[in-house]
């Protein structure tokens, strides 16, 4: 379970999200060093790029381990926002090379990136409704600015996944690219990006994401008194149990 770094060309970073066994579901130890990390490339002159993609060729992302710590102090949503880069401003644009199923916090890390290709197995989805959780990794500011009011509202309140296909229609990715040829692509893009001017490419980039991070910062208050009462109610232990135990929530 970890972040993995490699350098390619200089001036590109390939992260990588590697937890196989729990389909790359982020622990908050991995939220952490993810936290960390962002803060490290956007500080560092040489990057001009990064990649983000999962290992293996199952899962991106599905999210949080929900398996392990489901605590919510301040500290630990600090942490949680700037892994998900929710609402503080990132420098370097991020193509995202998504190899496989992309799911909850998944998708909520996918909106922060810039440039996205998915092989077309892939399926999306935010599924935490079903569970009794309330998404705050920044789906319910950045979907319906991504992709509009009824697609975003269709993904958040059915919870259902969709196929790359319909992900790709409604704009959540730029393309559809092959398992064989994604990290192809992903890396063609980024030195295409690493190549033109630092200076003008990462102004374009932090107007942008310091615009979406300020709108995030404007909701945060009513995100966390939203998420607070969902926690706060039965169907929360109900929704978690149910997940945990595999099988279907029963919320009558």
């Amino acid at each position: 379970m970890e972040i993995r770094v490699n350098t390619h060309q200089r001036h590109i970073a390939i992260v990588t999200i590697a937890n196989e066994p729990r389909r790359n579901a982020m622990t908050r130890a991995m939220m952490a060093d993810l936290a960390a990390l962002w803060d490290r490339l956007d500080e560092e002159e040489i990057c001009r790029a990064v990649i983000l993609t999962g290992a293996g060729g199952r899962s991106f992302c599905v999210g949080a381990d929900i398996s392990g710590d489901l605590s919510a102090s301040a500290e630990t949503a600090h942490v949680i926002n700037r892994a998900l880069l929710k609402n503080t401003p990132f420098a370097k644009p991020i193509i995202a090379a998504v190899n496989g199923d992309c799911v909850g916090g998944g998708v909520e890390l996918l909106l922060s990136t810039d440039i996205r290709a998915a092989v077309p197995q892939a399926r999306f989805g935010l599924p935490e409704v079903r569970w009794s959780i309330y998404p705050f990794g920044g789906a319910t500011v950045k979907l319906a600015q991504q992709v509009g009011h009824v697609h975003a509202m269709d993904l958040l309140l059915t919870g259902r996944l969709v196929d790359a296909a319909f992900a790709e229609r409604i704009g959540l990715v730029n393309t559809l690219v092959e398992p064989d040829q994604i990290m192809k692509w992903a890396v063609a893009t980024a030195e295409t990006i690493a190549a033109n001017s630092p200076t003008a490419v990462q102004a374009v980039k932090t107007q942008i994401s310091a615009t979406t991070a300020d709108f995030a910062r404007s909701r945060e208050a009513l995100e966390q008194e939203l998420g607070d009462r969902v926690r706060a109610s039965p169907h929360f232990a109900e929704g978690v149990a149910a997940f945990r135990e595999k099988r279907r929530p029963d919320y009558s």
